[in-house]
């Protein structure tokens, strides 16, 4: 372990507030978290507090921040309550001491997602190109095949790993499903011409059954690793777990109104979704609006339990304080929005459709060098392995390269095989991996650290819910369909880039506008 590098925890609850205000990546930006009257939630009699506000908001992730934001901003009061004692939901810096930083959620921004570049811009959080700069490198069979691409995950299609088993089948499997996204409404899935049909299979079995029934076996065997290398960090699971119709309408939201969505511009860096990084990491955009806000309309370590509607208005409780108001925008994964305890109850579509949108199996390794050796051999630190817990690798270094930082994604069924070893066990294999892939100065980082998402008791799991066949095609309309009161919000429920930060704060501005046309 490296003098002077500071690790956070591996758990929510021990990144207090103070130690999110004290990290090189929240600055002087984050100081008024530091006086967030959590404590105030509760009277001084013991017996919870009464509140009231216009808008009441459950979660303090993008989503819920952005919708108070916009609420605000129109003249109305509103009140936002986080279960977590942070802010930043799906995004979560890590602190690398002198000003530097990693992330541990959300990382990367690309072009035609708008809307968090706007709120970026607007909290003057700049942006970064994310290195990307010399070759690739594809780990398959024991061996490492150089090429140069846009991303790592590009290499799913056009300039593909030189393996003349498989680049004929990417480059039929991406241009069939890039064009059957194309008749796939982003705002209305489950309307598609297809929808049913589609909604009845897997990715997988689309792949095997349709997509390649010509190619033989062991091409077809190859080729589906490439397909979990690419659903393993995207959705967090496997080909097997996702639905045709939703894989479809997530390469369809992968644009915006006027830019047609396309798998390329999911999966790649330059001219995607991974092309820039935020300074001082993502979270500085949460962090920056909730002080934004002001401390008196952020309540942390403030988990909802309970939603009333009457028809007066609706009541949030919480632990030691319950929240009046005259609407409600519920900002949290579909599954959390679910275990909230709703009276009058739920309509049995929304009920339901929470019990089919399980959060994604994802973790990240990140290993710290004294400098990002890879680059000097050539290498962008983009990879991809077949072998091994981690399937996908980027650069995420400071800009001024002070340190060198591998990340990689482990996902889908890698993760869970993975977070079952022992501790030493699991560094050696991630390690190991980064050294099939970069070399054995891979072996020796100053630090290492891993963070499991699915550990994460507000969270459970990430990046986004993963559907499964028949839910969007049966239980689409609910998933942000207002009820009474309550509103949805969540990257989960957005129109574009959803699973995305973009997703996230779209969907925010979208529930804030329907509580404000009520207002």
């Amino acid at each position: 372990m490296a003098i002077g590098l500071r690790f956070a925890p591996l758990s929510d609850s021990a990144y207090t507030r103070r130690r999110l205000i004290q990290t090189g990546a929240a600055g002087a930006a984050a100081g008024a978290l530091s006086r967030v009257p959590v404590a105030e939630a509760k009277a001084p009699n013991g017996k919870a507090r009464k509140r009231r506000a216009d808008v009441i908001v459950v979660g303090a992730g993008l989503a819920g921040l952005s919708a108070a934001r916009r609420i605000a901003a129109a003249g109305k009061s509103v009140i936002v309550i986080e279960a977590r004692n942070r802010v930043g939901g799906r995004t979560f810096n890590h602190d690398l001491g002198k000003g530097r930083w990693s992330e541990l959620g959300a990382t990367f921004i690309g072009p035609t997602q708008d809307h968090i570049l706007a709120l970026a811009k607007d909290v003057g959080v700049a942006l970064f190109d994310t290195y990307d700069t010399g070759n690739d490198v594809y780990h398959t069979g024991g061996k490492n095949e150089y090429y140069s691409d846009s991303s790592a995950l590009g290499s799913l299609y056009g300039t593909a790993p030189q393996d003349p088993t498989v680049t004929g089948d990417i480059a039929k499997v991406v241009m069939d499903l890039d064009n059957m996204s194309q008749s796939v409404p982003v705002d209305a899935p489950w309307t598609a011409q297809n929808a049913q049909l589609w909604d009845s299979q897997t990715l997988y079995s689309f792949v095997d059954q349709d997509a390649l029934p010509d190619s033989p076996a062991a091409d077809k065997k190859k080729f589906m690793k490439l397909v979990s290398i690419a659903t393993e960090p995207i959705f967090g699971a496997e080909a097997r777990d996702v639905s045709l119709l939703f894989t479809l309408f997530y390469i369809a939201a992968s644009g915006n109104e006027t830019t047609t969505g396309t798998f390329e511009r999911n999966f790649d860096t330059r001219a995607g979704g991974q092309q820039w990084r935020c300074h001082g990491g993502t979270q500085l955009i949460a962090i920056r609006v909730a002080k934004h806000l002001g401390h008196r309309r952020l309540f942390l370590d403030t988990p909802a339990r309970r939603i009333v509607q009457s028809r007066s208005g609706v009541r949030v409780d919480s632990d030691h304080a319950s929240f009046h108001g005259k609407q409600v925008i519920v900002a949290i994964p579909p599954p959390l929005a679910g275990n909230i305890r709703y009276e009058p109850l739920l309509p049995p579509l929304r009920a339901q459709v929470t019990q089919r949108m399980p959060m994604g199996t994802l973790m990240k390794a990140e290993a710290i060098y004294d400098k990002p050796f890879w680059r000097s051999d050539g290498l962008t630190g983009q990879g991809l392995n077949e072998d091994g817990p981690i399937s996908v690798t980027f650069d995420i270094s400071p800009p001024d390269a002070s340190l060198g930082v591998l990340m990689g994604f482990i996902g889908g069924d890698r993760a869970r095989d993975f977070q079952r070893l022992p501790a030493k066990t699991r560094k050696q294999q991630a390690l190991q991996g980064l050294a099939d892939m970069f070399g054995p100065q891979a072996l020796k980082p100053k630090a290492y650290l891993e963070f499991s998402w699915v550990t994460q008791e507000w969270t459970r799991g990430c990046p986004v819910s993963v559907l499964g066949p028949g839910t969007l095609y049966e239980f689409g309309p609910a998933i942000r369909t207002p009820v009474g009161r309550i509103h949805w919000a969540g990257t989960e429920t957005s129109t574009y880039w959803n699973g995305y930060m973009d997703g996230a704060v779209r969907s925010g501005q979208r529930a804030a506008g329907e509580v404000l046309a009520r207002l």
